[in-house]
Parts: structure tokens; C-alpha cells; sequence
């Protein structure tokens, strides 16, 4: 595929970007009324010239942070890796793998960016419009697509510091653990910016920065990348 083509079809993607963020809504929810949460990992290897993903959707039980059923999906992935086009990389698994579900997860959590993008479409938002479900990032990395980059917080558990980009808080540096680097939570969709960090801070664990959701999805995807790869 020659770069005028690929630069073309980005060029697409992201007038597709645009035009999905205008459906977004940011209702507050009803954290302490959250009763599961799903969150969602996306392992990825090479065999050759073929790529492959594996990904684990994980459903906890808030109040005891155990999980209730875990679900799988893995294959092909033919969609190559742009910044700020995962969400066409990471779907197709993910929907895959949710569409297994039997609990009826009241918020979905990806390790990943919502409303943090440079056109508002991280992966929590475009799988908020198609699920039509709360769903939120809580990214381990800061994506800067800004120029402002972030001020880090204080270091005590739920300091935080507004992400701005031009001129509108779109995510925060969230402390999730004393001594260690922050995460990076925006709302992706059906949820807003203040649900999503207290939703967040409700299901740390205390010994991880990483959320119980996508800590206990992030180690499924790997064990299942390894099985699959005869590790």
C-alpha cells in the first residue's frame, strides 16, 4: 500500500472521527448505583508478516472486586497501527469478545484514551456508540497530542491534574497509588469526566496504579497471547 493511499484512508478514519464525536453525551452516572464494571486489554504478536491480537473483556463485582466471568476473542488483525486510529484496530476483537457476555456490565473501562484524542474518538468513545453503554479510559500512558503536555499531581491517592488542550479539559492525571506514576482517565462516552475518575478510584486495589478492570484484563490478554503463541 503506497503512502498516498494509506494517507488517504486516515485522511477518511478521521472525517469518520469527527462526524462520530458529534453523538457523544456526557451524562454523570450513578457511581455508587454501579454494581459490575467490564474492563478491557488487547495483546498483540507477530508470527511473520501476519499480525494477531488477543483480547480479554473482564467483569468485577465493585463491591468485592472479584471477578465474575471473563470473555475472549482473538485473531487476524488487519487494521496496521496509526496514532489516533486504534479504535479501528481494537473493535472488532473487543466486540467479539463482549458480545459473549452474560453479565450485564453497568460501565465499560479500556486501557485506553475517550475523550483524550486529538478528534474526541479514543477507543472508550467509539465503543460507547456502539454498545451504547458508559465507557471510560484510564490510560498507563499520556498520549500528547497537545502542546501543553500535564502537570502531575500530588502524590497521594486521588490527587489530580486537568489535562487541557486548547483550552478544554479533556482528561486528568489521576494518582492512583503514592510513588508511582499517574493514569490517565477521560470519559468516553454515556458518562462524564467527574464519573469517571470517582468510578475509577472505586475500583483500585492499593498494591497496583492500574484499576482491578483492566489490570485483571491486561494479565487474561497476555496468559492468552502466550497459550496461543505455545509459550
Amino acid at each position: 500500500m503506497t503512502m498516498q493511499i494509506v494517507s488517504q484512508a486516515l485522511h477518511e478514519k478521521g472525517r469518520q472521527q469527527q462526524e462520530l464525536a458529534r453523538r457523544l453525551t456526557f451524562p454523570p452516572l450513578d457511581v455508587d448505583a454501579v454494581r459490575l464494571v467490564a474492563g478491557v486489554d488487547t495483546a498483540y504478536w507477530r508470527e511473520g508478516d501476519v499480525e494477531y491480537g488477543a483480547c480479554c473483556v473482564v467483569v468485577i463485582d465493585v463491591a468485592t472486586g472479584q471477578p465474575v466471568e471473563v470473555r475472549t476473542a482473538n485473531g487476524v488483525v488487519t487494521e496496521e497501527y496509526w496514532p489516533s486510529f486504534l479504535s479501528y484496530r481494537e473493535l472488532p476483537l473487543f466486540l467479539e469478545a463482549f458480545s459473549q457476555l452474560d453479565a450485564a456490565p453497568d460501565a465499560v473501562m479500556f486501557d485506553g484514551n475517550g475523550y483524550l484524542h486529538p478528534r474526541h474518538m479514543g477507543i472508550a468513545s467509539h465503543a460507547s456508540l456502539v454498545i451504547d453503554l458508559p465507557c471510560l479510559g484510564v490510560a498507563k500512558t499520556f498520549f500528547n497530542y497537545g502542546r501543553e503536555g500535564f502537570v502531575m499531581p500530588d502524590d497521594h491517592v486521588g490527587a489530580y491534574t486537568d489535562i487541557v488542550v486548547n483550552g478544554e479539559v479533556c482528561g486528568r492525571a489521576l494518582r492512583t497509588r503514592r510513588g508511582v506514576k499517574p493514569v490517565f482517565v477521560s470519559a468516553g462516552g454515556h458518562i462524564d469526566l467527574e464519573s469517571s475518575m470517582a468510578l475509577t478510584l472505586r475500583v483500585l486495589s492499593g498494591d497496583s496504579r492500574v484499576p482491578i478492570p483492566t489490570r485483571l484484563a491486561d494479565v487474561e490478554s497476555h496468559r492468552l497471547r502466550a497459550q496461543l503463541r505455545g509459550e
